[in-house]
């Protein structure tokens, strides 16, 4: 039997090896700016064309690197952080594999420039597929510059899958915000495709977090501090009125580098639980110190997932600290008094209480004792005292005559039910003769049953319409049969381009962070196809001067950002299913809500509605509209 195990090539290896680190031109620049970082740089600026696809550019003022360094740089598992195993537990610093350079180098066309401060000449170094092409002395500033072009040249299966252009610059910019987010001391500018992303200057935390999502933020960030012997946690979270639905911004970075954790995520959202309503979510802005040989940051290629040592220890830290500052800020309801400011009011004692009161009652009066001006009447008198009520007269026999007749009006009470679809169906069959109210706009007529004759419906506790068909009793959610209603009327507009604007008589402004800017212009033809008018006013500031006819009363700014999120959420970048996201979410905001009271013609009108579409039985995202239950179900009920 021969041989069938080999060593693969080094270029082969190289290209494998690159795909666990360079996965998209994001991951390109995280490498090089965490780099420049290391080396200390202090102004990082950051230029990519066809979001990054044809080139990406770093240029940085660090430390720079001397001609053997330069060329070493390139080899894997080349790196300065790291001697032995024992230093792997013991890091500060960004990177550490030595894998980056020869993973981009493997996967692109990259050339460097790169000089030290103590050197008057630079290098120049050439590569392209792992192959050293070229190699010499130049004049160049102190630092490095690195120029990456053609991504994934030699790799066409994985250029071909990755997104599109407004899809890898979202990318691109969600890298950019976590590095600027954890070093604000850094200047840093990032250019696309020659236009001007970012330009941040060095600033403290609070004023980079601005700098990056506007300054709306600054009064809804409440400040977190508390240092313990297990982990030093700062920063700020967000006002539980600041809570939404979707669009919060999160972020937790450990020893100045940026992490994924969601068990920690649900320490920070115990501290807001009943301050917020279930599902939406609030900002946050959490830094961590930890001592580096109590995680392990090695555990995910892109070390995004840290394993702590003490995870429930600092679980408990992390709410009890936001909680404290909720508190301290008065962002929490206390029933706390401030006695510290408080006047010295001297109190009142008294060594004897006073006497409970007394009660005076004639214990002769006698409401019905007949008198002699009329037996079946009281007789007028001053107040209690006779036997009588003061200037009234009660006829007993037109009482009792009265309630006898009220009597015969009342129906006799069904047994009592607690099937929930059985409940009206009791009602119904005890129901008089005459037209009844069912709710305020809604009629049901006796115990016949005409519901299917007549075309009615009854709705039933404001969320479900109920129908009789010809196998039994149709239950309809009226919330997901007008989403499933109106889905199918916002794609028929976005794809005819048809949609109707109901422009706003004051322009709403909605100022959006860089990363959320880049995802609506992408989107942009879509939001006019349904309806939206908006004005780019620059600087990420866009006026909304019309909204889709139909969701009048709604938020337009709210209505646009849920969208916006939605699609950065599903990364997707075809425009089918851009739109359908854009639909489902415009379809969500409009449609009817539960507790709602429709009248007949409403039912009518939105039942008719649900059967012309295609596919009635389930909403957009797979959810049950309508169930059946059977004639034959129903009368083993009642055996």
């Amino acid at each position: 039997m021969s041989d069938i195990i080999h060593l693969l090539p080094d270029s082969v290896a190289n290209q494998i090896a690159a795909g666990e680190v360079i996965q998209r031109p994001a991951s390109v620049i995280k490498e090089l700016v965490e780099n420049a970082i290391d080396a200390d740089a202090r102004s990082i600026h950051v230029l990519v064309t066809d979001a990054g696809k044809t080139s990406i550019q770093v240029i940085d003022d660090g430390k720079g690197m001397s001609e053997t360094d330069a060329r070493l740089s390139f080899e894997r598992h080349a790196t300065s952080k790291i001697r032995q195993a024992a230093d792997l537990f013991a890091l500060r610093t960004m990177g550490f594999r030595g894998e980056a350079l020869a993973s981009i180098a493997a996967v692109a066309q990259v050339e460097l420039k790169t000089r030290p401060e103590d050197e008057e000449l630079g290098t120049k170094i050439v590569i392209a597929g792992s192959q050293v092409e070229s190699q010499e002395v130049v004049s160049c500033p102190r630092g490095s510059n690195f120029s990456i072009n053609n991504l994934f040249f030699n790799i066409p299966a994985r250029r071909k899958f990755l997104k599109a252009n407004s899809t890898e610059l979202s990318n691109i910019l969600a890298e950019f915000e976590r590095i600027a987010l954890v070093h604000p001391e850094v200047a840093l500018s990032l250019y696309s495709n020659d236009s001007e992303l970012f330009n941040l200057q060095p600033s403290n935390l609070r004023q980079r977090i601005l700098a990056i999502f506007g300054k709306k933020l600054n009064q809804q960030l409440l400040t977190v501090e508390v240092n313990t012997t297990m982990v030093q946690v700062s920063g700020f979270v967000a006002k539980p009125e600041t809570a939404r639905k979707k669009g919060a911004h999160q972020y937790f970075f450990v020893n100045g580098r940026y992490m994924r954790h969601p068990y920690f995520h649900k320490a920070v959202m115990d501290a807001y639980e009943q301050l917020i309503p279930t599902g939406d979510q609030v900002s946050y802005f959490l830094y961590f110190e930890v001592d580096p040989a109590n995680i392990d940051v090695n555990i995910h290629p892109t070390k995004t997932e840290i394993k702590f040592e003490n995870e429930q220890a600092i679980w408990q830290i992390i709410s009890a600290s936001v909680k404290e500052s909720l508190g301290k800020f008065n962002a929490v309801p206390s029933i706390d008094f401030d006695t510290e400011d408080m006047p010295d009011i001297p109190s009142f004692e008294q060594e004897t209480l006073p006497p409970p009161p007394t009660v005076h009652y004639n214990s002769d009066f006698n409401p019905f004792k007949p008198t002699s001006s009329n037996p079946r009447s009281g007789s007028a008198s001053s107040g209690f005292g006779g036997g009588g009520f003061s200037h009234a007269k009660v006829d007993w026999e037109d009482l009792y005559g009265g309630l006898e007749k009220a009597s015969k009006l009342n129906r006799p009470e069904p047994e009592a039910t607690e099937d929930p679809i059985m409940e009206p169906l009791f009602e119904a069959a005890f129901e008089p003769v005459v037209e009844r109210e069912v709710s305020p706009s809604t009629t049901f007529y006796t115990n016949e049953s005409v519901v299917e004759k007549s075309g009615q419906h009854l709705q039933f506790k404001g969320r479900f319409i109920l129908t009789s068909v010809k196998s039994g009793l149709m239950l309809i959610d009226q919330h997901r049969a007008h989403i499933r209603v109106l889905f199918d009327r916002y794609m028929a507009q976005i794809r005819q381009k048809q949609g109707v604007s109901q422009g706003v008589l004051f322009p709403e402004i909605l100022q959006l962070p860089a990363s959320e800017a880049t995802v609506l212009e992408g989107v942009m033809d879509e939001l006019v196809a349904v309806g939206f008018d908006l004005s780019n006013l620059g600087g990420g500031s866009y006026a909304i001067n019309g909204i889709p006819s139909g969701v009048e009363g709604l938020n337009p700014v709210e209505l646009v950002h849920n969208m916006l999120h939605t699609a950065m959420e599903k990364g997707n970048d075809v425009k089918d299913e851009i739109q359908q996201i854009l639909a489902l979410t415009l379809a969500r905001a409009a449609a009817i809500v539960y507790g709602q009271v429709l009248s007949n013609e409403e039912m009518n009108r939105l039942v008719d509605d649900l059967f012309a579409c295609s596919a009635p039985n389930y909403t957009p995202d797979g959810k049950v509209v309508l169930t059946t239950i059977k004639e034959d179900e129903i009368e083993k009920l009642f055996r």
